[in-house]
């Protein structure tokens, strides 16, 4: 049996087996450690590094956690940002976040530069294939492609699942698009105009709105799911990027790069309610299973700032490795 093969097998067996190769560890903050092509195992209860994971010399930029925090997925972009010339990556690699060694790969087959994964009410992966304009669907357990959705646009980057699991949007970068997609029939039911370049795309708790943030103006167009339509602009202070609702619903946190900053938009009134000093460039923002806190990596520090949401205070700024990007929560509450 083939290296390669041995480590599959050994994945699959630990995942019906119930337990991880390594053991079971407490929760963990994973983050990408774009510059240094790895993966930052964060102890988020002493907010200190535990250790970085190679992916396998070549950067990937998002990472999904399983739900007991025994693996992460790490899609293996390139070595070069949406729609620019560079590398394009064909695989998608596990780690074994106790051990902090690789424990399995998906192949794609080609070259699709895989960028984000998230996961599916089903329990698979949903991961955006830019060059393939599409998302692949990934059987976790199997390590294999199962299926795909086209999104009829380019560079569809960013991938937001609806709760009940029945529609999924993409964020296509360069034409300025959202693609709404219906996850069970597999096709792309609708392409929504937005602006001349978008980034980023997140949904609200009741699946009702969807918000993607304008790369041309400081504004987060939020788009009404049950006309598939611009419902609003929230003007921003500065140019939005990640976003995520808080678990109550109420709020929306936007990360806002060139501000140093994570806006706070208030979702009844539709309009930002304040801002919080974070660290230079914040690109995602991440909230706690428990609703507690949030998470903003900061790239241009190589720090995750630590938010507190029932003060909207920075509590701490966590040192990783070069330039933090995506992140997860790998664990329970």
């Amino acid at each position: 049996m083939k290296f390669a093969q041995w480590v599959c097998a050994a994945l699959m067996m630990a995942i019906a087996q119930g337990h991880a190769p390594s053991g079971q560890s407490a929760s963990k903050l994973v983050v990408i450690e774009k510059g240094a092509q790895s993966l930052a195992i964060v102890d988020p209860v002493a907010g200190k590094l535990q250790a970085s994971v190679r992916e396998g010399g070549v950067t990937g930029h998002e990472v999904a956690a399983s739900a007991d925090g025994r693996f992460a997925y790490v899609p293996i972009y390139g070595d070069s940002g949406v729609g620019l010339p560079g590398t394009d990556g064909r695989n998608m690699v596990v780690i074994d976040v106790a051990s902090h060694k690789l424990a399995g790969n998906v192949d794609f087959g080609h070259g699709v530069r895989p960028h984000l994964p998230v996961w599916g009410p089903d329990g698979l992966l949903y991961v955006t294939t830019e060059l393939d304009n599409s998302v692949t669907i990934v059987d976790p357990k199997m390590l294999s492609v199962i299926g795909t959705i086209p999104t009829n646009q380019a560079e569809s980057h960013m991938l937001a699942i609806s709760h009940d699991g029945r529609r999924a949007y993409t964020a296509n970068v360069g034409p300025g698009t959202v693609s709404v997609l219906d996850l069970k029939a597999r096709k792309t039911i609708a392409v929504i105009p937005v602006s001349k370049k978008t980034q980023r795309i997140s949904i609200s708790m009741d699946d009702r709105l969807v918000f993607t943030a304008d790369q041309t103006n400081p504004q987060l167009a939020v788009i009404d799911t049950a006309t598939d339509k611009v419902k609003k602009w929230i003007r921003l202070p500065a140019v939005g990027y990640g976003s995520t609702p808080t678990l109550d619903g109420k709020w929306l946190l936007i990360a806002l790069p060139d501000a140093a900053k994570v806006a706070v938009i208030n979702l009844s009134a539709m309009m930002v309610a304040q801002t919080i000093d974070v660290a230079p460039a914040p690109q995602a923002v991440l909230v706690r299973p428990d609703g507690k806190v949030a998470y903003a990596s900061c790239a241009a520090s190589n720090q995750v700032a630590e938010i507190d949401l029932a003060t909207w205070k920075l509590t701490r700024l966590i040192s990783t490795g070069n330039s933090p990007d995506g992140m997860a929560w790998a664990g329970g509450k």
